[in-house]
């Protein structure tokens, strides 16, 4: 989540009119994140979110992902709901941009996950998974290990090392993970970037998974990869805790056993992420305007839990 766009409060007032949610009563932007432009708002009614589409997302693809929210809420996943405006639709256009009104679910997102935790959000993203497998709608991902390779390539080998002198050794690395990448591993719809700050907890519970904006048709272990990449290292990418990684699959296979291939899988597909955020944190780098209330992520993070991936094969899923 970002702030990109800035809307006055009669620009807010005069949006939230279409709903039925009462009278806005205060408003505020959210900072964290790096692709769409976030409000808090609340209403006589309620809270709320309000997303303005800025990057990355098409409009055309913001009926799959507004009605698989509906979809999973509708199974009791811990998701939240699309708010519809008066006339049904579940997004509006704003000066040339996408809006949409979501609800606002309780809970805060751990900094510090606890084992518990973790083996939670396995159980929420095995149950996701399945529930999940029976929306009709599809959507090819833009960000397989090919698409993230190119974005890489595009940012060219000089502008990686102003990064960091290190980081333009991940292109001979992509290009071995692009050529080794599993295919016909068992799919669904794959929400693809569970990060902590994208889950909501009180205590142990799962209250909410958010940022469903990069979900798609894909391989559930990878899935599963990404959310190991993302809650069982420090925020270096240096450390890894096992207990952690041991949680979060035991969650998850509460819920959904993992086949021998996928678990074979799991280094090679967790590489794939690690590239992936690596591609985008490197281009978030280069393109982030100075004056966006954003905070800018470094990519190195992400290169170092590739090594990890790299060096421990399947001891780091043990």
């Amino acid at each position: 989540m970002a702030v990109y766009t800035h809307l006055g409060a009669e620009d807010l007032a005069q949006l939230i009119a279409h709903y039925d949610v009462g009278r806005l009563l205060s408003f505020k932007g959210i900072a964290e994140g790096v692709s769409n432009s976030n409000w808090l708002l609340e209403t006589t009614q309620g809270r709320f979110i309000l997303t303005m589409y800025e990057r990355r997302i098409e409009t055309d693809d913001l009926p799959f992902f507004l009605g698989l929210l509906d979809h999973l809420s509708a199974a009791n996943c811990p998701v939240p709901r699309t708010i519809h405006d008066c006339d049904g639709a579940a997004y509006r256009m704003v000066d040339g941009k996408a809006v949409a009104l979501i609800e606002f679910l309780p809970g805060l997102s751990p900094s510090t996950p606890t084992e518990a935790q973790a083996r939670s959000v396995g159980a929420a993203l095995g149950q996701m998974h399945r529930a999940a497998q029976d929306y009709p709608n599809t959507r090819n991902s833009t960000l397989e290990p090919q698409d993230t390779l190119e974005i890489l390539d595009q940012c060219g080998t000089d502008a990686l090392a102003g990064i960091d002198p290190a980081l333009p050794d991940i292109l001979p690395i992509g290009a071995r993970i692009v050529a080794d990448w599993p295919e016909h591993l068992p799919g669904s719809i794959i929400h693809s970037d569970l990060f902590p700050d994208n889950v909501l907890m009180l205590g142990d519970e799962v209250t909410g998974m958010i940022d469903f904006y990069f979900a798609a048709t894909g391989a559930m272990a990878y899935d599963l990869a990404v959310t190991h990449a993302a809650w069982c290292f420090d925020d270096t990418g240096e450390a890894c805790d096992p207990a952690l990684g041991a949680a979060l699959i035991a969650g998850y296979e509460s819920l959904r056993p993992l086949s021998d291939e996928e678990r074979a899988a799991l280094p090679l597909l967790a590489q794939g992420a690690c590239l992936r955020f690596i591609a985008s944190r490197a281009q978030d780098w280069l393109e982030t305007p100075e004056d966006a209330l954003v905070r800018r992520k470094d990519p190195m993070d992400f290169l170092r839990r590739l090594e990890f991936y790299r060096a421990n094969g399947q001891s780091a899923f043990a």
